[in-house]
């Protein structure tokens, strides 16, 4: 027999409600975590709302094997290609705003109008960082004056993987705010979604698989970062550590000895208002700095150079 039948309008009645599995977002693809295992993920007032996959060490490792195999595209893109994408991300978001407005609300116990403000924020932020793409060498690049005769010319480029642990409290906004930088300036991610709150980070991924962001640029792991945090930290394969949410207890001091290893780049965590303008500073957090000497020559029997 049927469990729904079918009123004389055509409309459905007395359906099953289909509940939605939320995924890990890694290379592009959406597995289960390969542990099998997942938590529950509870409203601000207790209500369950989801399993979540629960991320194991074997996830966090495949993660950084997308990471670095998409860096290459990724940091070879044009500065104004990675702007669209970014731009592309915030036009998708757009289209599925109620979606996030309703997560966020459920997520941090706000109300609806609260939420589509965070929400509206985020996107905000996203359109925010995709003009920043092709402007942030002009800002902290340039050419250098020397004595000699020599051009001298200073060109930042990204770091390489960098894992992010995501604010704990802010589920999106701060989310966007800590993923955005990382790849508005070429760097690929391995972000280890809040613990609490991890489905609006989860449903991202989904927004992200249509946004023309190649697979492996950003991955996006859920459960506990004092579990994964210590394996991403000591891999010798990633290059940098925002240690954001890694707040309570001695985790981030221990994943800065870790990341010690590789003499990663480690942006200690730190207080922070996600609603302010954020500055460039996460940005120039993952660059390094290429300096090129080149001689000028002369020009003419009188030695003058150009």
């Amino acid at each position: 027999m049927s469990d729904r039948s079918v009123d004389k309008g055509g409309s459905a009645t007395g359906r099953l409600s289909v509940f939605k599995t939320y995924k890990l977002y890694v290379g592009g693809k959406f597995p289960r975590s390969e542990s099998g295992r997942v938590y529950e993920v509870s409203d601000s007032k207790g209500n369950w709302l989801a399993n979540a996959p629960l991320s194991s060490r074997k996830d966090a490792r495949d993660a950084v094997v997308a990471a670095r195999k998409a860096f290459g595209g990724w940091a070879g893109a044009t500065a104004y290609n990675r702007g669209q994408i970014l731009y592309r991300v915030a036009e998708m978001l757009e289209g599925r705003r109620d979606q996030f407005v309703r997560e966020v609300a459920d997520a941090e116990g706000l109300s609806k109008s609260k939420a589509a403000a965070v929400v509206d924020a985020a996107i905000d932020r996203w359109v925010w960082y995709a003009g920043w793409t092709d402007k942030i060498a002009q800002v902290v690049g340039g050419a250098n004056p020397v004595a000699g005769p020599y051009f001298n010319l200073s060109t930042p480029e990204p770091t390489g993987v960098v894992t992010v642990v995501a604010p704990q409290d802010s589920s999106f906004l701060g989310l966007v705010s800590v993923i955005a930088p990382v790849i508005a300036t070429g760097n690929t991610a391995v972000v280890i979604a809040s613990e609490k709150a991890p489905l609006p980070a989860l449903s991202l991924g989904e927004v992200l698989a249509t946004s023309d962001l190649p697979g492996g640029v950003v991955n996006i792991l859920s459960g506990k970062a004092a579990e994964m945090g210590p394996h991403l930290a000591a891999h010798q394969d990633v290059n940098a550590i925002d240690l954001t949410g890694a707040t309570g207890g001695d985790l981030a001091r221990d994943l800065e000895i870790a990341a010690a290893d590789n003499l990663k780049r480690v942006l200690r965590p730190r207080t922070e208002d996600f609603t302010e303008s954020p500055g460039t500073d996460r940005m120039t957090a993952f660059l390094e700095t290429k300096t090129v000497w080149h001689p000028t020559g002369s020009l003419g029997a009188s030695g003058s150079s150009y």
